[in-house]
């Protein structure tokens, strides 16, 4: 059987957001850890993965079909789509409730899912073609499942009963992912159809800052526009937590297993290495954005493709970095990765990198991060990720 070798892509990002709370705790404050003994601001990684599908859509990246949905709303979106084949509504919706227990997902009482399902774009529209194509079995099916549970039957604890074994393996045999990038890259889990689970290509880590945070207090008033003038006092006071910091960001893709996930379709497998990256560098959390306006793309972007020996640099920063006569917070933050990145290489050795590439916003003294052929633009950057990547698949065989 062949055997292809293992090729990953990692993704460094130096990013200093302005006063901001991208990301917030239970508590609403901004999200934060402990590292290296000193409080630091954190980006969740759940945050930055949402952020990085909302840009694959936004900035068109990838085809629809090749999107998914997470969603607890699966009933109702394929009730809409079947409406937009002419059904009623009413015999939809009891068809969609039969065509989702046949799959072994549970509705609950508001024809919810249990939980969050991540599906593919194109899963949850041949769903919809299987309910038209089944659609006189699905009600009769619905109609039994009626019955069953006015009379309490056992029955009624079966999975779609009144569904015949052969609509049921086909519903069953829809979801394979359906060639979506975004579960392709961040998996999923269905509690009730463990089968049916993808593991992730991608892995993206908390983004922590580099820098030691405090978190600090905005006091707001607002002013009532039609409050007599005569009256004192607000129409609204309160307080905001925020912070600023230079964040660490860290990700990688495991291409190999990016590949397993779409079908062995390189092309695909491509296109979405290069969505990654371009939405990676684009995406920025929406935590409080209309009130701080956070908007500062990255100062650095240094990326790997390599055969072997992952590297977070999270560790670069341990003690944590401040401005001071040889450089500001930025400068020094990319002293503190370039020296990281060197002695990790001279410790572990570089044999497994195919290529590094890195650019920056006034980066100051580097000698370790630079790019192997001068990329100096973040569009000369994925490109030649990914035809390194390409070229690697290509000998990637045994």
């Amino acid at each position: 059987m062949e055997k292809k070798q293992n090729v990953f892509v990692e993704l460094h990002i130096l990013q200093n957001f302005a006063p901001a709370n991208l990301n917030r705790d239970d508590t609403g404050a901004p999200k934060g850890c402990v590292f290296g003994g000193v409080r630091r601001a954190r980006i969740s990684s759940q945050c930055l993965k949402r952020a990085i599908r909302t840009t694959f859509r936004e900035q068109e990246l990838l085809p629809d079909g090749n999107t998914g949905e997470r969603t607890r709303l699966l009933a109702a979106e394929l009730v809409r789509q079947l409406e937009a084949k002419g059904k009623p509504h009413d015999e939809a919706e009891r068809v969609v409730e039969a065509a989702i227990n046949a799959t072994g997902l549970d509705l609950d009482k508001e024809k919810k899912t249990q939980y969050l399902v991540f599906l593919g774009r194109s899963e949850i529209a041949r769903i919809a073609e299987l309910c038209v194509k089944y659609w006189e079995e699905l009600v009769k099916a619905s109609e039994k499942a009626e019955t069953a549970e006015k009379q309490k039957k056992k029955e009624k604890k079966e999975k779609g009963p009144g569904v015949s074994e052969d609509i049921k393996k086909a519903l069953g045999a829809v979801l394979d992912g359906g060639r979506a990038a975004d579960v392709a890259l961040f998996g999923r889990m269905l509690a009730d159809l463990p089968g049916k689970n993808i593991d992730a290509a991608s892995q993206v880590a908390h983004a922590i800052s580099t820098n030691k945070v405090d978190v600090e207090f905005d006091f707001y008033s607002a002013v009532d526009d039609l409050q007599p003038e005569e009256s004192s006092g607000a129409g609204m006071m309160g307080t905001v937590e925020y912070n600023s910091a230079c964040f660490y960001r860290y990700s990688n893709i495991d291409v190999v297993q990016l590949l397993k996930n779409l079908g062995d379709d390189k092309q695909l497998a491509l296109r979405t290495v290069e969505a990654f990256l371009r939405s990676s560098v684009l995406a920025v959390p929406t935590g409080k954005q209309n009130s701080m306006a956070a908007q500062n793309p990255p100062s650095a972007v240094f990326a790997v493709v390599r055969r072997s020996g992952l590297w977070s640099l999270t560790n670069a920063f341990v003690r944590p970095v401040s401005a001071d006569k040889t450089g500001d917070l930025v400068q020094n933050s990319i002293k503190a990765l370039d020296s990281c990145w060197r002695q990790l290489v001279d410790v572990y050795g570089g044999g497994g990198i195919l290529g590094k590439w890195y650019i920056g916003l006034g980066a100051g003294e580097i000698t370790n991060l630079k790019s192997d052929d001068g990329t100096k633009d973040v569009d000369s950057l994925v490109k030649n990720v990914v035809k390194c990547v390409s070229e690697a698949l290509e000998k990637g065989h045994e």
